[in-house]
């Protein structure tokens, strides 16, 4: 008995599409579960980096830290080159270079921060002092003479009250 050849799998090169096929595939319109987890993950990404930017803002809060007021004066004549505490949260110094004497500076210096001022002359040399204020009363003075002449004055003032200090306190 002639046997007939048993089809082979087809490959890439024998493959044909027939309408019969095509019609198997127009007929499953089920739902196609791989969509369904692309598109969940998309949304998950999404949703992640939405609360990323709302969690993550640049925005900080504004929080108060509490300072003293402290007056720094220099005295003498001509010019000399100045650094002082002033208000920042990190109490950063501020420089100035041939400041004109006498000079005077009221500023708010946070707690815990030392207040100083700091004269030092130029080449012509002189004579210039500093004295140092906190809250009004007065705390040290110092002199500085000669050629590139220095002085400082620095003060103490308390550490801020931590919140758990006044806890403990009531």
């Amino acid at each position: 008995m002639p046997t007939s050849p048993e089809p082979s799998e087809p490959t890439a090169e024998t493959a044909v599409s027939t309408p019969e096929d095509a019609e198997d595939f127009k007929e499953s319109k089920g739902v196609d579960r791989r969509g369904i987890a692309v598109g969940g993950v998309l949304i998950a990404a999404c949703a992640g980096l939405v609360l990323y930017g709302v969690l993550d803002s640049d925005e900080t809060p504004e929080r108060h830290v509490p300072t003293a007021s402290v007056t720094y004066e220099v005295q003498g004549e001509g010019t000399a080159d100045l650094t002082w505490q002033a208000r920042s949260e990190s109490g950063k110094a501020v420089e100035a270079r041939d400041v004109t004497l006498p000079w005077k500076k009221t500023v708010r210096v946070p707690l815990g921060k030392p207040p100083i001022v700091t004269i030092t002359l130029g080449e012509k040399g002189g004579r210039a002092s500093c004295q140092l204020a906190i809250r009004g009363k007065h705390v040290q003075t110092a002199t500085a003479f000669g050629k590139f002449g220095r002085a400082t004055c620095q003060g103490e003032l308390p550490a801020p009250e931590s919140p758990a200090d006044a806890q403990g306190e009531q």
